[in-house]
């Protein structure tokens, strides 16, 4: 029996397993895909929002500037890339400059420190790529750019070295309410659980409806993007947002801590919470709107295009509660943007909500919070020469894109949560995520993994289960034709 089982491991599902694990519970963490970080997580803007944008007095105003508060702090312990850089939202026209002083007002209202409306020329002093059009910007210096699986990677395995279980490939499929406890049915087998926690992103409805109401609606919304290469990140030193409408906060271009180039998202409401298509209307979409605000961004440079699905509902609000069904769930549901800047002030905040919940929450004597991760590129030329010497392993070079060797990647094979597909390891090290998109890296990558854990390279996935590059060579009959 677990005192708590959160269901999701996406960075919120992850946070809340990091404060819960600093308590004395049995806590289990169930997640459906091979890996953690496997949903929204992994396709974002990469945004520590400054807080500007949600309505004062909300729960998404509150969380957001307290989490972006503590992420430079959190993220150093937790040894995950982060920068804070600001943001600028530019204005092109007069309407657009009463948006910034509605967005200046909130900003304040919210308590987020330095907010600024700066002229055009004070836009194109800090940002000489910006549109010639601009006549002005709101500009954010507490705004951030961070690793975001990176950051739900380190939470999770903190809270796992600290005795929270993790199961992955446990997808829900049912909820049974006992008279004082849960039985949660799994792909992997039962688990009964005194409390839950709702983390379930795109899908938290769906789990909210298995205690036997759903709570709100969903209506899953696709951002697409491109990622351009490291020649091009240079071009703006800030976030650069355009005015927020309905659809969301609109097409970005950013630095990313990895030193590419960040343009998108855009919006367009989907049926299928898993649909992760990229369209060709989509990058059109994109690449007008990012050429508005830097027109000399150069999308031929592009090496990779992805999406992500973001968990829209029908409250404007995130959805931090109790169930209103089922005494003992708490949903943390609807976290759309800014959730990621939001997730370590959320995860206490759902935490105490478990607490005034009836759950007890006695703190650990010990604890071990802080984590480190060696970045063998980042080192000195004499650091990378000792560390070769000690272990040869350092010294072989498998990404030669992003200088990640081999010791990296075998770190992270060793590491609490280790990966089991290609792209969980480029998760962990950055190898595959170069220019060449892993075409050199991705066979040697898949060797490592074959011999590390036992496997036939056949059965390695690319990153969920099902994406295996190699197929068995008589599939289909074709050892019958041979």
């Amino acid at each position: 029996m677990y005192d708590v089982t959160v269901i999701g491991c996406g960075v919120v599902g992850a946070a809340i397993a990091y404060e819960l694990s600093k308590r004395k519970l049995r806590v289990l963490v169930l997640e459906r895909e091979n890996d953690v970080a496997m949903g929204t997580t992994k396709a974002n803007s990469a945004i520590i929002h400054a807080g500007y944008d949600p309505e004062p007095g909300t729960l998404m105003a509150r969380l957001n500037v307290e989490g972006c508060g503590e992420m430079e702090r959190l993220c150093r312990q937790l040894s995950v890339e982060y920068r804070r850089i600001g943001s600028l939202v530019l204005a092109f026209d007069g309407r657009d400059m009463k948006t910034l002083e509605r967005l200046y007002q909130n900003g304040v209202a919210n308590g987020v420190e330095g907010l600024r409306i700066l002229s055009a020329g004070e836009v194109r002093a800090m940002e000489p790529a910006v549109s010639e059009a601009v006549c002005g910007a709101l500009y954010a210096p507490s705004c951030g750019i961070v690793d975001p699986w990176g950051l739900c990677i380190a939470l999770a395995e903190t809270a796992v070295r600290n005795g929270v279980e993790l199961r992955l490939n446990s997808k829900v499929e049912r909820i049974e309410t006992m008279a004082a406890h849960y039985a949660v049915h799994t792909s992997a087998g039962v688990f009964e659980s005194a409390y839950l926690v709702n983390c379930a992103g795109v899908h938290a409805h769906e789990i909210s409806a298995m205690t036997g109401a759903q709570e709100w609606e969903t209506a899953p919304t696709r951002g697409e993007y491109y990622l351009l290469d490291k020649n091009c990140g240079g071009l703006v030193k800030h976030v650069i947002f355009q005015c927020p409408s309905a659809a969301g906060k609109g097409v970005l271009v950013s630095p990313t801590v990895h030193g590419n180039l960040l343009a998108g998202p855009n919006a367009a409401s989907v049926s299928d919470p898993d649909d992760h298509a990229v369209t060709a209307a989509g990058l059109a979409e994109i690449a007008a709107a990012g050429r508005k605000s830097v027109p000399s961004i150069d999308l031929r440079q592009s090496i990779r295009n992805f999406s992500g699905v973001r968990a829209t509902t029908s409250e404007e609000d995130f959805i931090v509660r109790p169930s209103r069904h089922s005494p003992h769930m708490l949903h943390a549901a609807g976290i759309k943007s800014p959730g990621l800047s939001a997730a370590p002030a959320l995860a206490r905040y759902a935490v105490e909500q478990l607490g005034a919940m009836g759950l007890p929450l006695p703190e650990k004597e010990t604890w071990q919070g802080g984590r480190t991760q060696l970045r063998f590129r980042q080192l000195s030329q004499q650091e990378k020469a000792a560390l070769a010497a000690r272990d040869p392993k350092y010294g072989r070079v498998i990404c030669r894109c992003e200088t990640i060797t081999e010791g990296e990647i075998l770190d992270a094979l060793r590491s609490p949560i280790p990966p089991c597909s290609i792209d969980g390891v480029k998760r962990r090290t950055g190898a595959g995520m170069g220019r060449c998109q892993g075409g050199f890296c991705g066979p040697r990558v898949m060797e490592i993994l074959s011999r590390e854990l036992g496997r036939d390279p056949v059965s390695i996935p690319q990153d969920g289960d099902g994406t295996n590059p190699l197929t068995p060579w008589n599939q289909g009959g074709l050892a019958n034709e041979v």
